[in-house]
């Protein structure tokens, strides 16, 4: 029994890690496939189409396709709740992100996690600010709040609409996942 109970001791936190880790990619991951399809639709349907994100309760996101700009879903669209351990981030939050500029050749980005909004699509999959083409590179941070010790995951937009995530210990710095 003694022996059971100390493997046990020693695994728990092994587990707790790998689970946390898990919680941080899955958001990232959903939050990247919800931008991918987004783009997609956009395409698909060869006219304009939003990625929508709302503030629920507590520190909980809902975002998704919305797909005719309207700023608010409806039963139809496809949109899912980001919430529990791995919550979206506003700046300054998480580490610096000048690894990520830096790869980017030196890029500003824009921070979009932590913030009610939308990024509009073309039918081309590029992204509209204002009516034009945008240049803005957009960042939605993730990790946890109360938990910092379990990194962070950073999923990037560029302008044609391809995305990257990339993830950052504690401390940072940030490194390319894909």
């Amino acid at each position: 029994m003694t022996v059971l109970l100390i493997l046990t001791a020693i695994a728990i936190p092994s587990l707790m890690y790998s689970f946390r880790t898990y919680q941080l990619n899955d958001a990232a991951t959903r939050v990247s496939d919800a931008l991918k399809f987004t783009r997609f639709e956009a395409v698909r349907r060869n006219t304009q189409v939003c990625f929508l994100m709302q503030s629920g309760s507590g520190s909980s996101w809902i975002i998704g396709t919305d797909s005719n700009c309207s700023s608010t879903f409806t039963a139809n669209e496809r949109q899912q709740v980001i919430s529990g351990f791995a919550a979206l981030l506003p700046s300054g939050v998480a580490p610096s992100p000048s690894a990520i500029s830096t790869a980017l050749g030196g890029a500003s980005l824009t921070t979009k996690s932590g913030l009610n909004g939308s990024i509009t699509f073309d039918a081309r999959g590029a992204i509209r600010v204002g009516g034009n083409v945008s240049n803005t590179i957009f960042v939605f941070y993730i990790g946890s709040t109360t938990d910092p010790e379990f990194g962070y995951r950073a999923v990037i937009l560029v302008p044609s609409g391809n995305i990257q995530i990339w993830t950052a210990p504690a401390a940072g710095p940030w490194q390319q996942v894909s």
